[in-house]
């Protein structure tokens, strides 16, 4: 006669599968997109020269001329590129953006788009 194995959990088990949720928590918390920072704001760079500069949670459309033409969007505490006549439309390939740091580039309209946060220090060492 054969012995059925012994298949139920044992407290190494259980600590093993209470550490693997924790880490897939983690994981997931820093993986989600975060919505944009309260003061955050969108900075309009047109070849080189600070054009515009607009919170980041006031919904708008700007119209950015030049040799070519641009539709930037602030939308939802987002800005993106809707349109572009510019050759291959990279920019408006590129997803919307929302945090600080981030940036959508138009190399042929020389056009560039900066979230920056309100200057306040995150943290200080010394």
């Amino acid at each position: 006669m054969k012995k059925e194995p012994n298949l139920s959990f044992g407290r190494g088990d259980w600590i093993a599968v209470v550490l693997v949720l924790v880490l897939a928590a983690a994981v997931l918390v820093l993986c989600l997109p975060r919505q944009g920072e309260e003061n955050a704001v969108v900075q309009v760079w047109k070849e080189g020269e600070l054009i515009y500069e607009l919170p980041l949670h006031s919904d708008r459309e700007l119209q950015i001329g030049g040799k070519y033409q641009n539709t930037v969007v602030i939308q939802n505490g987002r800005v993106y590129v809707r349109e572009s006549t510019c050759p291959g439309g990279d920019c408006v390939h590129t997803k919307g953006i929302s945090r600080s740091g981030q940036s959508i580039v138009c190399l042929p309209n020389r056009l560039e788009l900066r979230i920056t946060g309100t200057g306040e220090v995150d943290f200080a060492v010394g």
